[in-house]
């Protein structure tokens, strides 16, 4: 039972699959829908913060370097991109913004693209914290309801 546990922990963790990922995973899995999600969140965010301080500043580094430089140059036009898309829609709600651009359950809307679009527009670490959280456990609600079956009610 850890080690699937740990599964969706670790795959809660990978970029473009994240938590949207593993929250599916958790019930074919025979796991526990409360402890699955709570796993979940804490695979899923435990790399923001890193994301916030580091990644710019590495994608930026290595955006010339030859090998990595293309996809750390495509990286940045991402996360500028989402960035530009947060500002233009937010205006003065971007908290609310990031967190409902982390919660849409589509790939690329994650915690991941999220943070670093938040590191984009300079936006304090606390409330960038805080919002993708929030994204992050609107997803993970969404997310298990799909992966449970429950949501397919509403579907027909």
């Amino acid at each position: 039972m850890l080690k699937k546990y740990l599964l969706i922990f670790f795959v809660s963790m990978v970029p473009l699959v994240e938590l949207r990922g593993a929250a599916l995973m958790a019930p074919s899995l025979g796991l526990s829908l409360v402890p699955a999600y709570i796993i979940c969140i804490i695979g899923n965010m435990l790399p923001v913060p890193i994301i916030y301080l580091f990644a710019r500043k590495v994608l930026v580094w290595g955006a010339d370097k030859p090998g990595i430089g293309k996809f750390f140059r495509f990286c940045l036009e991402k996360g500028h991109r989402g960035g530009e898309k947060l500002k233009a829609k937010a205006g003065r709600g971007l908290f609310v913004a990031l967190m409902l651009f982390v919660a849409i359950p589509v790939p690329g809307t994650g915690a991941w693209t999220g943070t670093l679009a938040a590191s984009f527009l300079d936006m304090e670490f606390k409330p960038t914290i805080l919002a993708v959280l929030s994204g992050v456990a609107i997803a993970g609600v969404i997310m298990t309801l799909l992966g449970t079956g429950v949501l397919a009610v509403f579907s027909h």
